[in-house]
């Protein structure tokens, strides 16, 4: 079909290209064009707090990692020192070791979850950048057509 057929949207009212729109047409037209406008900025919206829900969930997730293994490093710590008393030398020593390893640990899954939580942000910018270039559009389209 040909664009003297069918309007912008296939709903639409035919368009002649030679003709004003009425202003039903304008209005059609409108009605259509921030439809899909909003429909468009919905699914962006979807994307990027998909992504952003990914991240705080890897965060979190290594951040109880993190918790685990210092309440098991606080557990060898303790054992360590009950060890220590008891014995006094060479068991001790390796429970000393346990418990660094696995403080180690700990350290190395928070720092890696904080990264992850620091990818995370509460807002999808490009969503809000988009809503924010179409009010300015359609505010400078205003002016336009006023100072017509």
């Amino acid at each position: 079909m040909s664009a003297k057929e069918t309007g912008p949207d296939n709903g639409s009212p035919p368009v002649d290209p030679t003709v004003d729109p009425t202003v039903g047409q304008l209005m059609i037209q409108l009605s259509d064009q921030t439809s899909r406008l909003v429909r468009d900025e919905m699914q962006l919206a979807r994307v990027e707090l998909k992504s952003t829900v990914k991240h705080a969930g890897l965060g979190a997730g290594l951040f109880s990692v993190a918790g685990l293994l210092a309440l098991f490093g606080v557990a060898a710590l303790i054992t360590t020192a009950i060890i220590a008393l008891a014995l006094l030398l060479s068991l001790w020593a390796s429970a000393l070791i346990a418990t660094a390893v696995l403080f180690i640990a700990a350290a190395i899954a928070a720092v890696v979850g904080k990264k992850q939580l620091q990818h995370v942000s509460p807002t999808p910018e490009r969503t809000v950048e988009n809503v924010q270039r179409d009010i300015r559009e359609v505010k400078e389209s205003r002016k336009h057509d006023d100072s017509e």
